[in-house]
């Protein structure tokens, strides 16, 4: 089927959207990837490369490593968002999955402190900021070039890809970790298994890179570029006439990270040390909700389309408002039907809000500042409050001793994102601004 008037993209076939959404969804899927692994293994991590006979001291460095790199992608956005609003989406996202994929890899080939002592985890950390400092410009290019390629009318079921992938690779690395932790003993999950999924990233980068570099540039870019209307100076620009924009993104970015991270990193560790569930129970409880989320991320894209993605962001913040408390005391109960039931409210409220943002946040910006103002706002809002989640979640219930408090931190993350929902700009069926 050849493109019609309905696409943002005049020439975009449905091989070339095809083609755009698994190459936009791979680097998510490589990200996300790493996330998993990191966050099912932040117990193992811990003794492996900060060993002080202590489980929560070890967490807690574990998680303090996952925040560091966070710091790094507010860099990495300042760096490849207006970078790419120069020189182009593609060449941009075909760097930072080179660089995602490669620290991942670095990760598990990594010595231990028993090896080499302070070295480790200063290796560790290392390998972490490139990863942050590349994830900074990964997902704000790949909303920014899903946007630009899709139909106006099906932009929601085309950018909610973009969260399938990130979902997927997220339940990929968390399913190899269940899958190892159950077939191996935890003296081999310490001494060499923990470095597997690691390594398996570098496949997903290769397909990642093969893919990217078969991209072309998104027809909104060129038109810019032939007009020559691109911004002598992306940065520039974005702060002087669209600071009002970043913001609203910044503000609502709260909540997204706060329920991403807390849900997907940390839930693992929380009912394993919080609510003494059993390791492999407290694994694949919330891997079964993650292929929930799977099924479910595409459908809430297709139904943005319909309603408005708006609505259901407004939904599902008022859901976090009014749901946060009663799905963890759910938990607290300490039932495997308490604890699933707990996990799908909060699953079912993440996952209206992955499946929507995407096409909501980047058409927040015209083009000649798009990829730019998304990534430096979603990043610098993330590493604020996304890398920190697990962190702060960890050190609330250990100085305490509430395990209510991860609901408490979702509801007053929701009362933060209300305001720049309320204002954000409807773009569901509209043109993208500056095109």
């Amino acid at each position: 089927m050849q493109a019609s008037q309905d696409l943002a993209s005049p020439h975009v076939t449905e091989a070339g959207l095809r083609r755009a959404i698994a190459a936009a969804a791979i680097g998510n899927c490589t990200e996300w990837f790493d996330f998993g692994v990191y966050g099912f293994l932040a117990a193992t991590i811990g003794k492996v490369f900060f060993p002080s006979g202590s489980p929560s001291t070890e967490l807690l460095k574990s998680f303090g490593v996952f925040a560091v790199a966070f710091a790094a992608r507010p860099f990495g956005g300042f760096f490849f968002g207006p970078l790419g609003d120069k020189i182009g989406r593609q060449r941009v996202l075909a760097v930072t999955i080179l660089l995602m994929a490669g620290s991942t890899f670095a990760i598990g080939l990594l010595p231990g402190y028993m090896s080499i002592g302070e070295f480790a985890p200063l290796l560790l950390v290392l390998a972490r900021l490139i990863q942050g400092f590349s994830t900074g410009g990964e997902y704000g290019g790949a909303a920014t070039y899903m946007v630009e390629s899709a139909p106006i009318k099906r932009r929601g079921l085309y950018c909610s890809w973009l969260e399938f992938g990130s979902l997927t690779g997220f339940a990929l690395g968390a399913g190899l970790v269940t899958l190892l932790t159950s077939l191996l003993s935890a003296p081999a999950m310490a001494s060499w298994g923990w470095r597997v999924p690691f390594l398996a990233a570098a496949p997903l980068g290769i397909i990642g890179l093969y893919l990217r570099f078969r991209l072309k540039e998104t027809s909104a870019f060129e038109k810019l570029r032939q007009l020559d209307l691109l911004a002598k100076s992306p940065l520039r620009e974005l702060f002087i006439n669209h600071w009002r924009q970043v913001l609203i993104v910044l503000g609502f970015v709260v909540l997204l990270n706060v329920a991403d991270y807390e849900f997907l990193a940390y839930m693992p560790s929380y009912l394993q040390d919080a609510l003494h569930m059993s390791r492999l129970m407290a694994l694949l409880l919330p891997f079964l909700m993650q292929l929930a989320m799977i099924a479910m991320v595409v459908p809430v894209g297709w139904l943005a389309d319909h309603i408005g993605g708006k609505n259901i962001l407004l939904a599902s913040c008022i859901g976090f408002l009014l749901l946060s408390y009663p799905a963890v005391k759910l938990m607290t109960d300490g039932s495997i039907v308490g604890v699933f039931g707990g996990l799908f409210i909060l699953g079912f409220l993440l996952v209206l809000l992955l499946g929507t943002e995407p096409m909501m946040l980047s058409p927040q910006f015209p083009t000649p500042v798009r990829y730019g103002g998304f990534a430096i706002a979603y990043n610098v809002s993330t590493s604020v409050f996304g890398g920190t989640a697990a962190l702060v979640v960890t050190w609330l219930v250990k100085i305490t001793h509430n395990n209510n408090m991860p609901a408490y931190y979702l509801i007053a993350a929701a009362a933060v994102a209300l305001v720049p929902i309320l204002l954000m700009r409807r773009t569901t069926g509209r043109p993208l601004l500056g095109s």
